[in-house]
């Protein structure tokens, strides 16, 4: 398609072009037109009948073949958004999904009802941070924590770092290291996690190739970053703090018996909004 296309005409071709390849290629296809034409998905639809140049046609074309390869549309546009902000995203760090939200739900479920500005302070750890969305969703709603992000990989805390410095949000602490390491010493009321959960041999790695294997898989079952969370979680954690980790929803059992192999109590694996297993959380009742 050449010429003076309007914008329907371009979406209508890219969401069939998509329709091989995503489960969203409508959704898809607006975002890669709004990123080259610079404007919101409404602005798309309340201005279908507007005429398209053949340079922006031509970028669209690019995004699309790239789209049909495999590249997440995040890698694409540069953004994604999570807890309603708007996070910058790179092929160093997973792109955050919608489920992972559950986890900020929880984490906020521990402060009592009250406005923000009574909330009390605490000392928060993500372990895995990546773009940093679960450590900026959080900080955003809780001004008064200490935050604390620790993520193996460098060019994810570069990531998180920009993102943080984009969103004015700049009592959140970024740490490099393994897990508990960087943060050694140090006392939590509350631990996050989204670790790597996925199987080695599971075949959804390959649907998911563009992303950083780091982030997806630890190894051979799926559940070694789980059990070095929770055999590490205890000497890092006040009494009575909670551990939620987010885990495939096939592991909830898993994650919860190790769990209670460390010492963790009143476990409890809770539903993301489809409905699927996606978090178990514990509490840590021994003194540190």
């Amino acid at each position: 398609m050449t010429g003076m296309s309007t914008i329907d005409d371009l979406l209508e071709d890219a969401a069939l072009r998509l329709s091989a390849t995503s489960d969203s290629p409508r959704l898809d296809a607006e975002l890669l037109l709004g990123r080259v034409l610079g404007r919101p998905r409404a602005a798309l639809r309340a201005h279908g009948d507007a005429s398209v140049d053949d340079a922006d046609e031509r970028a669209l074309g690019l995004l699309l073949e790239a789209r049909r390869a495999g590249a997440p549309v995040a890698y694409l546009t540069g953004t994604r958004e999570f807890w309603s902000l708007s996070l910058a995203v790179t092929p160093a760090v997973l792109v955050p999904r919608p489920e992972t939200e559950l986890l900020v739900e929880l984490a906020l479920g521990t402060i009592a009802p009250g406005p923000a500005s009574a909330r009390r302070p605490a000392r928060i750890l993500d372990l895995g941070t990546g773009s940093g969305a679960l450590a900026l969703a959080v900080a955003s709603e809780w001004p008064q924590a200490t935050v604390i992000g620790v993520d193996v990989s460098g060019a994810a805390l570069d990531v998180a770092r920009a993102n943080a410095a984009r969103l004015g949000l700049h009592h959140i602490d970024w740490r490099q290291g393994s897990w508990f390491e960087p943060v050694a010493g140090l006392r939590f009321d509350l631990v996050l996690a989204n670790p790597p959960y996925v199987a080695a041999d599971d075949p959804a790695l390959t649907r998911l190739a563009a992303e950083p294997a780091i982030a997806l898989t630890p190894g051979p079952t799926g559940l070694e970053a789980f059990a070095a969370i929770a055999a590490g979680a205890g000497g890092c954690l006040n009494p009575g703090a909670r551990l939620i980790l987010e885990h495939g929803c096939s592991q909830g059992e898993d994650v919860a018996a190790l769990l209670r192999r460390y010492g963790f109590t009143a476990i409890r694996t809770h539903a993301d909004a489809a409905g699927l297993p996606r978090a178990t959380e514990g509490r840590h009742t021994a003194a540190c």
